[in-house]
């Protein structure tokens, strides 16, 4: 986030929390920072704040904007700031924290005073164009053992017109919301109550389009030199101890499941260990390397109920997990292979812009420095390869090694977490991994973890906003509707319906009694990218009146319209 506008962002913080003081007195403050694209500030608030609430906030943030208060930086003792914020029992748990001889910063407007670093614009009159936007639950420090405070969430801007153009794209993206555009277009449901929280049912026409991604997904690993393996879901926990998940993962596994005889059984958050068995069954010779491994792996983690959000956040999901298994040369190759590979990956379901991360050591790690040191490396040289512009992300690295994250843009302007590679020296000698060297010693193997689309569930989901619920042609799940006008063009369409499948195509009939118009409405509402008609017209000249979802009507042959729709296909996936 760019400093000015993280200023201007963090100074609305302050004056919507000094607002909500002088409308509610006796009101406890957490914490207000700038996120991106707005702020937020948390408040322990008697009952809940209102939509009539928000409307009260705004127009006393603008009575404070209008007295232009300037924002001033305070330095005072820790002893001073206790008596400051004596009332504020959050506050003075953050005083706790900071060490007794050090100073403390505060910022004052007019009466109002926070705990804080900076910066901020230099008066409220600078913060002109905001707009208060909804308000959420959130435990204090985001622990679910501490209070519940209400959560008002904010966003601002420089100018009015990026104000306005921000809250037209918010809007457009509820329109996109996957969960709505799943109900109304069949795709799949989610049944908390019944089958319990961040499980996803799909349905048929979901399965579609998770097929299709399979196949694409499949076709580009055997191109790519990859061989498939399969893993149970459950095993013994022990496997868990030895590769450090136990320590470090507990909180998001699912609890162990005890046995009478065979001890305890976990069921698996990640594929790693088990791929690490496949490898460990037989003895391995560095003229084997590199070892690629592939698994569409569906694992489980148990995610805080407050956190799950459709797709996007789930108990159960499948990732498009691979594991390779290389020489210490070879790293920094495989790497480069990779990400050109992730790249050529997301290119195909339409994605052309990135923001890649490089995440370094963080505080809880296994192995040494001087591993991460080398493994980081690696990392870079690999970007450097394949002139990939990064951000280092300091510290969010996995407990066992490095990693680069890759985001990518849809189509409104959004970031979402996708790919990873992990460079890991770290599990492969915890699970005392060999290969036999080109002198006859026995060496351990480097492990690169790396996924491309990070879980089918949630790149689903951003397919779905991404492209509003209209899927390219050869993600949909019904690529073309045969359209019979009565019961007795029927056996016409049905016949055609046979060839185009025999061809790969995802073809339905529409059957039913309806009237036409009724139909092609229906047709419609699913995003069915072709609709063909046929009434006795067509029937006698062997043609069908086809019409793309959104454009003309043209009359085709049943093979002209095969051709057209295996050309699309093809366009669209990038093939030659």
């Amino acid at each position: 986030m760019k400093k000015n506008i993280e200023a201007l962002r963090h100074s609305a913080s302050h004056i919507m929390a000094q607002a909500v003081m002088r409308l509610y007195p006796g009101t406890k403050l957490g914490i207000g920072p700038a996120i991106e694209d707005g702020f937020y500030y948390d408040f322990e608030f008697p009952g809940s704040f209102s939509e009539d609430d928000l409307e009260k906030i705004t127009a006393e943030m603008k009575n404070i904007i209008k007295e232009g208060q300037p924002f001033e930086r305070q330095v005072v003792s820790k002893e001073e700031a206790g008596r400051i914020f004596s009332d504020q029992p959050y506050k003075k748990e953050l005083l706790d924290e900071i060490p007794e001889d050090e100073d403390v910063s505060l910022y004052r407007n007019s009466e109002f005073v926070d705990l804080c670093r900076g910066p901020h614009v230099d008066s409220t009159s600078r913060v002109k164009h905001f707009r208060l936007l909804k308000t959420a639950g959130a435990y204090w420090k985001g622990e679910e053992k501490n209070p519940m405070l209400t959560r008002i969430y904010g966003t601002v801007f420089p100018t009015g017109g990026e104000l306005d153009g921000y809250l037209k794209m918010q809007e457009l993206a509820r329109e996109r919301d996957h969960r709505k555009l799943g109900r109304e277009l069949d795709l799949f449901s989610l049944h908390p109550e019944e089958a319990g929280p961040g499980l996803v049912f799909w349905h048929p026409r979901g399965a579609a389009v998770r097929r299709a991604i399979e196949d694409f997904w499949l076709n580009e690993h055997q191109r790519s030199g990859y061989e498939l393996v399969n893993i149970p879901h459950v095993a013994r926990s022990r496997l868990w101890e030895t590769s450090g998940h136990l320590e470090f993962y507990k909180d998001h596994m699912y609890p162990l499941m005890e046995f009478e005889q065979g001890g305890s059984y976990v069921i698996k958050p990640m594929n790693c260990p088990g791929h690490i068995l496949v490898y460990k069954n037989s003895i391995r010779s560095y003229r084997e390397f590199p070892i690629r491994w592939a698994e569409l792996g569906t694992v489980y983690r148990y995610e805080k109920p407050g956190v799950l959000h459709g797709l996007m956040r789930v108990r159960g999901f499948t990732q498009d997990d691979a594991h390779i298994f290389c020489r210490p040369d070879q790293v920094r190759e495989e790497i480069s292979r990779v990400l050109r590979f992730i790249i050529r990956m997301l290119s195909g379901f339409g994605f052309r812009e990135y923001g890649v991360f490089l995440s370094t050591r963080p505080e809880k790690f296994v192995g040494t420095p001087k591993e991460w040191d080398e493994a980081e490396e690696a990392l870079k040289e690999g970007l450097k390869e394949v002139s990939l512009d990064y951000e280092v992300d300091p510290g969010e690295g996995v407990f066992y090694g490095p990693k680069i994250d890759i985001k990518i843009k849809d189509s409104l302007g959004r970031m979402w977490q996708c790919s990873t590679v992990q460079v890991d020296f770290n599990i492969p000698g915890k699970f005392e991994l060999e290969y036999v060297n080109d002198r006859g010693e026995k060496e351990t193997p480097v492990m690169i973890h790396r996924a491309l689309l990070g879980s089918l569930e949630r790149f689903f989901g951003v397919l779905i906003e991404h492209y509003g619920g209209r899927f390219p042609l050869w993600l949909a799940p019904v690529q073309a509707e045969l359209v019979p006008v009565s019961e007795k063009n029927l056996e016409y369409c049905l016949g055609i319906k046979e060839t185009l499948e025999s061809s790969g195509i995802r073809v339905g009939v529409s059957a039913g009694s309806d009237k036409l118009g009724k139909k092609i409405w229906r047709l419609r509402k699913l995003n069915v990218p072709y609709m063909a008609v046929a009434g006795d017209r067509e029937a006698e000249e062997g043609v069908l009146s086809v019409r793309k979802l959104g454009g003309d009507q043209m009359k085709f042959s049943p093979e002209e319209f095969l051709k057209l729709l295996q050309d699309e296909i093809s366009r669209g996936k990038g093939e030659p």
